[in-house]
C-alpha cells in the first residue's frame, strides 16, 4: 500500500467478506485502487442487468440433459420497458398462455421456469446446472411439466406459467438484482396452487445461489426439501418455514446436508 495512503484498522476483516469496508483513505478520499475496484464492480453489475439471455444455448442444454423444454417472454417488449414497467414483467405475451396450454400434456406436480430476471448472467451460470442438480432429490412420483424458459420475466411471471401447464407448484429460478460484489446471484421462488394473482407473501425465496453464496448442491438440497413438504403440505409462503436442516439432524444423517 502506497504511504499516501492510511490504511483501515480493520483491514484484517476484509479476508472474511467481499463486503466493501475496511477500504483505507488518501487524505479526504479513498484510495484511487478502490475507487477503481469500485468502478468496475459498478460496471458488472450494469452489465448484467442489461444483458440478454442467450436463451438457445440453454434450451440446447437442458435438453442434452434430458429436459422438455418450452420458450415464452413476458409483454415487455424489450429490455428498456423491462425495467421501467415491472408489471409487464409479471404477465404473459399475449396468446402465450394459449401456446403453454396447447403444448401442456396433462396436469403435473411441479413446473420449473427459468428466468432471465434482472440478471441473465446468474441464469445462464447457474440455472442448468441447479435443476440437473435437483432431479436426482425428488421423489420417482413427482411429475414434472417442461422446462420454461422465460425472457423478460419478473417473479410473478411463473403463476400464470405454472397455471396455464396446470401445475400444483411452480419453481422460478431467475437472476437476482446484483450488488456491487454479486452480478451472477441467482434467485429460487416457489409458489403452491399457482395463479395470476398470488402475494409474494404465498412464496417461499431461497437466494444467492452462487459458488460465493449458496452453492448449487446445497441449493439443489434446500430446493428439493420445500417442494417435497409444499407438495405434501399443500402450501408455500409463510405457512411453511424452512425446517431442512432440522429435518435432516433429527433423522440423525447430518452428513447429508451439504
Amino acid at each position: 500500500m502506497s504511504d499516501a495512503v492510511t490504511p483501515s484498522p480493520w483491514t484484517d476483516w476484509r479476508q472474511a467478506t467481499p463486503a466493501r469496508l475496511a477500504l483505507g483513505r488518501a487524505g479526504a478520499g479513498m484510495p484511487t485502487d478502490e475507487v477503481l475496484r469500485f468502478g468496475w464492480a459498478h460496471a458488472m453489475a450494469r452489465d448484467a442487468v442489461h444483458a440478454q439471455l442467450d436463451t438457445a444455448t440453454l434450451a440446447s442444454t437442458l435438453r442434452e440433459a434430458g429436459w422438455d423444454v418450452l420458450q415464452t417472454r413476458s409483454q415487455a417488449p424489450e429490455r428498456a420497458t423491462y425495467l421501467r414497467r415491472p408489471d409487464l414483467g409479471r404477465r404473459l405475451e399475449d396468446e402465450g398462455a394459449g401456446r403453454l396450454r396447447e403444448a401442456a400434456t396433462g396436469p403435473h406436480d411441479l413446473c420449473i421456469v427459468i428466468g432471465d430476471g434482472l440478471s441473465a448472467l446468474a441464469t445462464s451460470r447457474h440455472a442448468a446446472p441447479l435443476v440437473n442438480a435437483l432431479r436426482p432429490l425428488l421423489p420417482a412420483s413427482v411429475t414434472l411439466a417442461p422446462v420454461v424458459i422465460a425472457t423478460q420475466a419478473r417473479v410473478a411471471l411463473a403463476d400464470e406459467i405454472g397455471e396455464a401447464l396446470g401445475a400444483r407448484l411452480a419453481v422460478m429460478l431467475i437472476g437476482e438484482r446484483p450488488g456491487l460484489s454479486s452480478p451472477d446471484s441467482l434467485g429460487i421462488y416457489l409458489t403452491h396452487d399457482p395463479r395470476r394473482g398470488r402475494n409474494d407473501s404465498e412464496r417461499n425465496c431461497i437466494s444467492n445461489v452462487r459458488p460465493e453464496g449458496l452453492p448449487i448442491q446445497a441449493a439443489a438440497f434446500r430446493l428439493a426439501w420445500f417442494i417435497r413438504e409444499s407438495l405434501r403440505r399443500g402450501v408455500t409462503g409463510v405457512a411453511l418455514k424452512d425446517d431442512s436442516a432440522q429435518a435432516v439432524l433429527d433423522s440423525g444423517d447430518a452428513a447429508a446436508i451439504p
